[in-house]
């Protein structure tokens, strides 16, 4: 295993801009182009292409050394993912609520999926309504998105976490892709697609009705966005295309169309990996999917995964 040290100098050129109250000193603002070159800089060197170096081991998830909540929080902050591998299995979902809190995750999302600890176990459901209309709780793949990308602007989430329990028997691969670098990517293409994409009406996902009743309405909102308080940068976003209403303007569709691209072809930036039981990950919400899967329950390879998503972003606690 590649263990990947990085300091704190990314993610920290980040924060100190919302420390001095200077929001157009943001890297993601396009007016300050000098702040985004220096940024742009520090954020690739040295940036892994390798999945192995984005992954970190743990002994005890529950109560992680310093050196081990270290390089998971470096890494983090270079890629916005990380992988964990627990030196011993782990199935207690309270463990994963407590390995979230280590790196200062607190707020959890209590979404109409999630249990009452806020936390969902993911796995095929052969019966009932999240079968019927959430993809997650099928073996169907799941496009590229950012987890709660039809969440209120004040319910933005930062974060998330995957524990692999069980794999299945065949398929059930992630991708993961640092959204930080999507923005890089499409800014230096072309920075009136940055524009578009913080548009506050540029992507609308419709109401969602349950049993003729609105359970929550359409919700409009920007891709990109930053956070006032710590300058960093935020995605929303879907690949799927059902019911989705992009703004339609040449530069909107010029971004989407590029993204687009972006994802489907084969890119040295992708993580791709298929967790084992005892591993997971951890993300500021950078873009993700998953492949279709099998299981077989006469084996015990039924996959299940336990799914924290936050409020809050990855950092030292």
């Amino acid at each position: 295993m590649v263990t990947l040290r990085i300091d704190n100098k990314v993610s920290a050129s980040i924060s100190q801009f919302a420390n001095k109250g200077n929001e157009q000193a943001t890297p993601f603002d396009l007016s300050n182009e000098d702040a985004y070159q220096a940024w742009r800089s520090k954020k690739l060197q040295d940036y892994p292409v390798d999945v192995n170096s984005a992954i970190v081991t743990i002994n005890n998830p529950a109560k992680l050394t310093d050196l081990e909540k270290e390089r998971i929080i470096d890494t983090c902050n270079k890629t916005n993912s990380v992988i964990y591998r627990c030196s011993q299995p782990v199935t207690g979902k309270y463990i994963i609520r407590q390995l979230g809190e280590q790196l200062g995750l607190h707020r959890l999302d209590e979404n109409l999926c999630s249990e009452e600890d806020g936390i969902s176990g993911l796995q095929v459901m052969n019966e009932g309504s999240r079968h019927e209309a959430y993809i997650p709780y099928t073996n169907k793949p799941i496009n590229w998105h950012t987890d709660g990308y039809y969440n209120l602007p004040s319910e933005q989430i930062r974060a998330m976490l995957l524990h692999c329990v069980t794999d299945s028997a065949t398929g059930g691969d992630n991708s993961l892709l640092d959204h930080e670098i999507v923005y890089l990517l499409m800014r230096d293409s072309d920075p009136e697609m940055i524009k578009a994409f913080m548009q506050k009406d540029v992507m609308t996902i419709p109401e969602n009705i349950e049993n003729n009743i609105v359970i929550r309405e359409a919700q409009s909102g920007p891709v990109f966005s930053i956070n006032k308080n710590d300058g960093h940068l935020h995605m929303r976003y879907t690949a799927r295309t059902r019911s989705i209403e992009w703004k339609n303007d040449s530069a909107t569709q010029k971004a989407v169309a590029f993204i687009k691209e972006l994802l489907n072809t084969k890119n040295k930036f992708i993580f791709n990996y298929r967790l084992q039981p005892g591993e997971g990950v951890i993300s500021n919400n950078a873009l993700h999917n998953r492949t279709s899967f099998t299981d077989d329950e006469q084996s015990g390879k039924k996959r299940l995964l336990y799914r924290a998503r936050y409020f809050d972003r990855v950092q030292w606690s």
